[in-house]
């Protein structure tokens, strides 16, 4: 499991930050979380390219295991308008987080033997979809207000042009698709990170190699 532990650290380091950085806004629909939690991504993609599918759901596992954590703390906080985590916004972000993670990981696992992009690309876009469809329809949309009767979500169905510029929408909406924008945005640029490490590994293969050949030659 040593093995394992920079990524678990890793995972852990920015599902606890995201929690934090989630109670700052930036600009109208976004908060600073926004901008950390997609790394999450990158480190599950890192953990399934250099050790397997199976290492990287016991990354995903362990990030999963930080964010229940976060949210029993952060319920026990009151705030302004009540506990910085409600229900329906620990259940969100736990069903989000999971559902998503292990699909990234199930995606690129099937996708490892094509052009060194596309899986990274495909399954960091396709889970970055699927968390953000079910973080904010679960936390936000008045249609499942069911799961916490007594959570008031009606700021975010105020209804408001999309994104400030667009057809009319709830609030929630906006939220959402400024999320997915920038989930779209950091998938692309971690292709850079995500090649340098694919590229160091292959250059140290290739050594190992050479070095193994040239001990076997007489």
């Amino acid at each position: 499991m040593t093995y394992l532990l920079p990524g678990i650290l890793a995972m852990a380091a920015i599902v606890l930050a995201s929690n934090i950085l989630v109670q700052f806004l930036f600009g109208q629909w976004l908060t600073w979380g926004a901008f950390t939690y997609p790394l999450a991504f990158l480190v599950t993609d890192l953990v399934n390219f250099l050790h397997g599918p199976r290492a990287a759901r016991k990354v995903v596992l362990a990030g999963f295991t930080v964010g229940i954590l976060c949210s029993l703390v952060g319920s026990q906080i009151v705030g302004e308008f009540g506990p910085l985590v409600t229900l329906r916004i620990a259940l969100a972000s736990g069903v989000a987080f999971l559902v998503a993670q292990m699909l990234d990981v199930f995606l690129f696992d099937r996708l490892r033997q094509g052009a060194w992009w596309r899986a990274p690309l495909a399954s960091t876009v396709v889970g970055s979809t699927i968390d953000t469809l079910l973080f904010f329809s679960i936390a936000f949309a008045a249609a499942l207000v069911w799961i916490e009767p007594g959570n008031d979500v009606g700021w975010a169905n105020e209804i408001l042009p999309l994104l400030g510029v667009g057809p009319d929408a709830p609030l929630w909406v906006s939220m959402a698709s400024a999320d997915w924008l920038v989930k779209l945005g950091l998938a692309l640029l971690a292709l850079v990170p995500f090649r340098f490490v694919v590229q160091r590994l292959l250059a140290q293969r290739r050594v190992l190699a050479q070095t193994a050949g040239s001990r076997k030659a007489p």
